[in-house]
């Protein structure tokens, strides 16, 4: 179960995927158990070597990122009337 769930996965990642170019174009279901763990295996080495950092490290980061920044996010300060591309041109007059 655990190879079928990662092999119907695998095509997704291969057509993106170019160190594969052997295997492309194989649906995964015609893969082997043995070509399908070799492509695993050569997955993990690659996000072996992503660097890591600590959570309590990168959320304080990240913590003092977005509120060094709110001052400058139109979401939560709002868009100056002057500035704004989508203000109504002009209103609509019933008389």
């Amino acid at each position: 179960m655990r190879i079928s769930l990662w092999a119907s996965g695998l095509n997704k990642r291969r057509e993106t995927n170019q160190g594969t170019r052997s295997l492309q174009g194989r649906m995964a279901q015609e893969l082997s158990e043995k070509e399908i763990l070799k492509m695993e295996v050569e997955q993990l080495k690659k996000e072996v070597k992503n660097p890591r950092a600590l959570i309590s490290k990168t959320g304080k980061e990240i913590k003092d990122y977005v509120e060094a920044e709110a001052g400058n996010d139109p979401l939560l300060k709002g868009i100056p009337e002057d500035k704004n591309p989508f203000k109504e041109k002009g209103g609509c007059m019933i008389s």
